[in-house]
């Protein structure tokens, strides 16, 4: 198993409706074939600058890397995260053990 997660930070205003449209626009990566859990999230924490997350679970490597090649998700990078996002880290797991 894989967890996918991001931690992110548009450049639009919190709460606005740029910001409402892109995490609706982010829901589409739920239903590419391979995603499992997917949840969107609202950092709580005041230790970073980021406001949101995606995270996400794959069976095995195949899955996440048909999900990465798939048309939705590299579409969605191109026409949405890298415009509309200032700055985010990437962080994939594997269980221990």
């Amino acid at each position: 198993m894989i967890r996918h997660t991001v931690a992110f930070r548009l450049r639009h205003a919190p709460g606005s409706a740029e910001e409402r449209e892109f995490l609706t626009a982010a829901l589409a990566l739920a239903d590419i074939p391979g995603v499992q859990r997917f949840e969107q999230l609202r950092q709580t924490s005041p230790k970073n600058d980021f406001r949101f997350g995606f995270s996400m679970e794959f069976a095995d490597q195949a899955a996440y890397t048909a999900y990465n090649e798939h048309p939705v998700h590299t579409a969605f990078v191109a026409e949405r995260w890298v415009p509309e996002v200032e700055d985010f880290l990437e962080i994939d797991y594997e269980p221990l053990g």
